[in-house]
């Protein structure tokens, strides 16, 4: 059982240092045009906001300088590039101390075949996504793992088929306030 909280919790804890705005549906829609198409030129944003420009401009930089975008970013086909091994691997710690939950991240961190980490409760600490040239890549970065001593009790591979769905969740509908239980 986990005794210190690590990875999106560590987070959350430093988000609080960063300006919260009052989001309205305006900024809303702009957060979701900028998820959907990257960036945008002030006038293509103004017309899919539905407000005009330069106000729609400053409310933009308000947003990114509140931290509620931290990036713009292309979907590369990689299939059309090269072939490619993707694997999820779900990995569980022996020990549960800070500290060893900062050196399995720092050893993610320097690794680019590792494409998506995330810290979990429950049966498994880990649950990583890697794209490697081939299996045989996969099996160098995972002995890598190991030979890294970093206290990995157990990890498990799933090697992915296909990709079913790949997307972004939908701001606006996350945003929606919710309807009340009524039961009483």
């Amino acid at each position: 059982m986990r005794t210190q909280p690590h990875g999106p919790l560590r987070k959350s804890e430093s988000a609080s240092s960063v300006k919260k705005l009052s989001l309205d549906a305006t900024d809303i829609r702009i957060l979701s045009a900028v998820q959907q198409h990257g960036q945008l030129s002030k006038t293509r944003l103004s017309e899919i906001v539905n407000i005009s420009p330069t106000p729609c401009w400053a409310r933009l930089d308000r947003l990114k300088a509140a931290g509620y975008i931290r990036g713009y970013h292309a979907d590369i086909a990689l299939d059309r590039l090269c072939d490619v091994t993707q694997v999820i691997v779900t990995v569980s710690l022996t020990h549960h101390r800070k500290t060893d939950f900062e050196r399995f991240e720092a050893w993610v961190a320097r690794h680019d075949e590792i494409t998506e980490c995330i810290a979990t409760g429950g049966g498994m600490d880990y649950v990583m996504k890697t794209v490697c040239t081939t299996l045989a890549a996969f099996q160098d970065l995972m002995q890598d793992m190991q030979d890294a001593e970093l206290g990995v009790d157990r990890y498990m591979t799933y090697i992915a088929t296909r990709v079913v769905k790949a997307g972004r969740p939908n701001v606006a509908a996350l945003t929606r306030p919710q309807p009340r239980d009524r039961t009483v």
